[in-house]
């Protein structure tokens, strides 16, 4: 494992850095007040990316996209991190799976997205089946030529400024070894499909203007051609979005920890009490210490897991190590934050209150901390069949 970064990798660090500092942070504290980002708001942060050439750099360049590796993705996203999601959200990442596509699927879902023209947004979790993919009630039911579903999603991500849904539902059971098992299967539905409503989510403490999303699925009708991979398949299609997801929050956790702290040393430098700077005292230099040692150590272990990724690797610890310890780093981070920054920490005329706000979310999300750890022991005790 090469620990420095290659120039191409230092070149989209910086850019991406610099695009965040400049065009994005300005923009943060009128989405904060307003809770939204406006059509034309969002559109132009996507032309500006467009325009860089840093548009869908997760999708390989066959169809069209960056054909970045994991690693310097990842190290994308750890800048992206920095900025409000509700802003970062129009940097286009579609979602690696729709490459599993049919020609034709490519061609309507997959391509558009990576031209700026389509946004994709996923949907899996459900009110009463959160983690337990396995465990959704929505289902569909086949009718000729036709897919019907129904059933209700929630927690779906910016689904208000999606053009389509890549919606996971059951299709019927399968015996297994372990008992009967819902066969999952993956759908590409498109927004204003007869039977298919996008409502509001809930108003959420965390990434204001990033909003989630509430669907309702009556009687809809979707073509069997809009199955994305095959019957049964969306189980597995699931895993592989869930690994890059939560490589992806893990990534944004380090940089946005990385940018609270760094307001953190500014300000135990400058501000001064009982006559020196505050970070004179031990009480805020050992918290600097143990900040700065939380964020390296979530950095490389959510490097080594992408690294792993692109040696082709079994990552699946890994990846789950670094949700784990970064979203939970953040949460340290920011609570230190706010310890330091004292009562200004809490006023909304600086921004560590948000930071500390939209850090809980994250150790929920993509798989709570408790999944990471199933994951984690399930994955020492495999050797001993345990």
């Amino acid at each position: 494992m090469e620990f420095g970064l290659s120039h191409e990798q230092q070149l989209v660090v910086d850019t991406v850095r610099s695009f965040v500092e400049q065009e994005l942070y300005p923009l943060e504290d009128e989405v904060e007040r307003s809770g939204r980002v406006p059509e034309a708001l969002g559109r132009g942060i996507q032309d500006k990316v467009l325009e860089l050439g840093f548009y869908a750099p997760n999708i390989p360049e066959e169809f069209g996209g960056g054909g970045l590796d994991t690693l310097t993705f990842t190290l994308l996203e750890r800048e992206l991190g920095r900025a409000a999601m509700a802003l970062s959200v129009f940097w286009g990442r579609p979602s690696n799976i729709l490459c599993a596509g049919t020609a034709e699927q490519r061609e309507r879902y997959l391509l558009p997205c990576v031209r700026g023209e389509k946004i994709d947004a996923l949907a899996m979790s459900e009110p009463d089946a959160g983690s337990d993919i396995r465990g959704m009630k929505t289902f569909a039911r086949r009718d000729g030529a036709d897919y019907v579903i129904n059933g209700t999603k929630h927690f779906i991500s910016h689904a208000d400024i999606a053009d389509f849904v890549i919606t996971f539902a059951a299709t019927g059971e399968d015996e297994t070894v372990r008992g009967r098992k819902k066969r999952i299967t993956c759908f590409l539905v498109d927004r204003g499909t007869p039977g298919f409503e996008i409502r509001p989510g809930y108003n959420s403490v965390s990434h204001r203007g990033y909003h989630n999303n509430i669907l309702v699925f009556d009687d809809c009708r979707v073509p069997a051609a809009q199955v994305l991979g095959e019957e049964g398949a969306g189980f597995d299609l699931a895993n592989v979005w869930l690994a890059a997801t939560r490589l992806t929050v893990a990534a944004m956790c380090v940089g946005r920890a990385r940018r609270c702290f760094d307001l953190c040393v500014e300000w135990a430098a400058n501000r001064r009490q009982f006559g020196q700077p505050i970070g004179k005292f031990q009480g805020v230099s050992f918290k600097l210490a143990d900040m700065q040692t939380w964020i390296d150590a979530a950095d490389w272990l959510t490097l080594a897991a992408a690294w792993r990724l692109d040696q082709n690797l079994d990552a699946n610890r890994q990846i789950a190590e670094a949700k784990l310890y970064a979203t939970e780093m953040l949460g340290r981070v920011t609570d230190e934050a706010v310890q330091i920054f004292g009562g200004m920490g809490l006023m909304d005329d600086l921004p560590i209150e948000r930071f500390w706000r939209d850090a809980r979310v994250e150790r929920i999300w993509d798989g709570t901390s408790e999944i990471q750890r199933h994951i984690i022991a399930r994955d020492l005790l495999r050797p001993f069949d345990a």
